[in-house]
């Protein structure tokens, strides 16, 4: 199965998310686990959510199931 994750993002993202604080308190990089790891937790997610729409008698999986 191909990554959800776009790899090149996490970083990025993770810049984004730390604007405003301080340089000592920033992570600075990113190790290449972490793209695998989270693709592990979207997967996990999905698989949840697929359960609920399920469950809810529907074939479209919304929003809401996550």
């Amino acid at each position: 199965m191909p990554g959800l994750i776009i790899k090149s993002n996490i970083k990025k993202t993770v810049e984004e998310l730390q604007k405003g604080k301080e340089e000592n308190e920033k992570v600075s990089s990113v190790a290449d686990e972490v793209g695998r790891a989270l693709d592990r937790k979207v997967e996990g997610v999905l698989l949840t959510a697929i359960e609920r729409a399920k469950a809810n008698k529907r074939r479209t999986l919304q929003a809401r199931d996550l």
